[in-house]
């Protein structure tokens, strides 16, 4: 079944934020401003981080930054499989896998779905009230 977005070749919330992260971090050639630039993102766009995840992702590009001397470079791939390693340990002591990703989507894209029903409910019920006041009048 289609959703309303897809019918109307719209992008889903997580299809707009992968969007803004491909335009906003295109040319970043280091880590660091990369994951900052991904917290700015995820700020602006409300994204709470409840797990604490971003600390510890900067806290593993500092370990692997210690280990090799310098800047960690997103094109240098030998050093970036140390930082995915020590991610995936980021990921395991949260209990994120990568095959529920699909699922955390979902329930992203659920939980906006409801807010922007409540916003719509919430601007219907001010327009009935005014209607209303009107016709009393």
């Amino acid at each position: 079944m289609k959703t309303v977005r897809e019918k109307g070749g719209l992008f889903s919330e997580s299809q707009r934020i992968k969007y803004t992260i491909e335009t906003r971090t295109q040319g970043i050639p280091d880590v660091r401003t990369y994951l900052l630039t991904l917290k700015e993102i995820r700020s602006k766009r409300g994204l709470t981080d409840e797990l604490g995840a971003e600390a510890m992702m900067m806290g593993a590009l500092d370990k692997v930054e210690k280990e090799i001397k310098k800047p960690l470079m997103r094109d240098d791939k030998k050093s970036m499989a140390l930082l995915t390693a020590e991610f995936d340990k980021i990921n395991k002591k949260l209990g994120i896998r990568k095959e529920d990703l699909p699922k955390y989507e979902e329930q992203l894209e659920l939980k906006i779905a409801k807010a922007q029903l409540e916003e719509l409910k919430k601007d219907a019920l001010e327009a009935m009230e005014t209607q209303k006041k009107r016709y009393v009048k």
